[in-house]
């Protein structure tokens, strides 16, 4: 495998000065998001096997999803703010090699306890590699299309939800769940390396520190915008939480139904991501809005449609497009509000976005538990994603406000 010579280790290269720069750049990036995606999902398909192989039941096994998840929410912040004074490749490499041995170390790990702290290592770098991939996709993007490029290298995890993790999900079953994490290891170490060849250099902001990129949690926007992500997105996930009872109790099919239900999630995950992107690139508040008040439609429609296969599946995938779409959106508006602490704001979308898998799966599991059957959590996504639009709402009340005085002023 060759280096293109433009990308010669430590030149820096201006913002869209050759496609080709972008392009294998982008596939590096791709490849982490990947990997992560793959991290974080497989784990749900290969429970039962974690907790034979720990000797824990399968509740107790699933607290190594929430270990991840944990690491996301802290590892976001702190690196992201720790991590603005050095080059953005440097960091890109290192937090690769952290989620390669995290990996690595929960195959061999020899127990539950250590399986666990395994887990929550892996965890740590995926906000701040996002985040940070994220920054490059628009460092090297022509003017007036970051929202494609931020859309192009966020692919990653909406391609590992339709072919990393039921390939690791199926290796893992048939030789160990140890060899699925082994594999997210491989593409770890491979993705760190293709960071170092093919992303070029950008020098750190020496003036950076982290008490200036932690200053953002001052801001108000910065407060909302992440309560848009944790309540709207929330919506999502209390539907697709408890998608396969759904498949298997509402729409009355076999548990062979179930990965097409999850096939089709992914691919309208990855139509999302492209349609987000030129919608971002459009208008951000807008396309934010719009998918916002569309998720809660098409979450309450799904409470009715779940009962036909051919209805619930396009309704499913118009689902996942519409929150691939806004996840875009909601990445690059943290980017905006977080103001000088760019690096902060945009890893903590991912912490945001973790944050809404625990409470959306919290909620739908009470409505459950009250007896109000397997169409309920639809329709508290529904609520959630009407709840987001809503504090979105109070984001631009206090936009106008602040910029009013301003243009009265000019």
């Amino acid at each position: 495998m060759t280096t293109p010579t433009h990308l010669s280790p430590g030149t820096p290269v201006p913002a869209g000065a050759d496609p080709r720069v972008a392009m294998f750049a982008g596939f590096a990036l791709i490849l982490g998001g990947f990997g992560i995606g793959v991290a974080e999902f497989v784990t749900m398909g290969l429970l039962p096997q974690i907790a034979e192989g720990t000797g824990v039941d399968i509740p107790t096994a699933g607290h190594t999803i929430s270990a991840y998840a944990v690491g996301v929410v802290v590892g976001a912040p702190v690196i992201a703010a720790w991590g603005a004074r050095f080059p953005r490749r440097t960091v890109l490499v290192g937090l690769m090699a952290v989620f390669a041995l995290g990996n690595l170390l929960a195959a061999l790990a020899p127990g539950y306890t250590t399986l666990l702290a395994a887990r929550f290592l892996s965890g740590l770098p995926h906000g701040a590699f996002l985040g940070l991939a994220a920054l490059v996709a628009i460092s090297l993007a022509p003017p007036g299309r970051s929202g494609r490029a931020v859309g192009t290298v966020m692919l990653g995890i909406p391609i590992a939800t339709v072919v990393g993790v039921p390939t690791a999900t199926w290796v893992g079953q048939a030789l160990g769940w140890r060899t699925a994490y082994v594999g997210v290891a491989v593409v770890g170490v491979l993705t760190a390396v293709l960071v170092r060849l093919w992303v070029p250099e950008t020098p750190g902001d020496r003036e950076q520190s982290w008490r200036r990129e932690l200053k953002a949690f001052a801001s108000l926007q910065v407060w909302l915008t992440m309560a848009v992500g944790a309540i709207g997105f929330g919506g999502m996930f209390a539907m697709y939480s408890y998608i396969a009872p759904t498949v298997t109790e509402v729409t009355g099919l076999s548990q062979g139904w179930v990965p097409v239900f999850l096939f089709a999630f992914g691919v309208g995950s990855i139509a999302g991501t492209v349609i987000g992107g030129r919608m971002a690139d459009w208008s951000v508040l807008r396309s934010l809005v719009l998918s916002g008040s569309v998720m809660a439609l098409l979450l309450l429609t799904f409470s009715v449609t779940s009962q036909w296969t051919v209805p619930a599946l396009l309704t499913l995938f118009a689902v996942s497009a519409v929150t691939g779409t806004f996840v875009i959106g909601l990445q690059l508006r943290l980017m905006s509000v977080a103001g000088p602490a760019r690096t902060l704001g945009a890893a903590m979308n991912h912490s945001s976005l973790n944050a809404a898998n625990a409470l959306g799966a919290w909620l739908g599991g009470l409505v459950i538990a009250a007896g109000y059957g397997y169409t309920a959590p639809s329709i508290v996504g529904a609520a959630l994603a009407a709840g987001g639009v809503l504090v979105l709402g109070v984001s631009l009340l206090v936009h106008v406000r602040q910029t009013r005085p301003r243009t009265v002023a000019a």
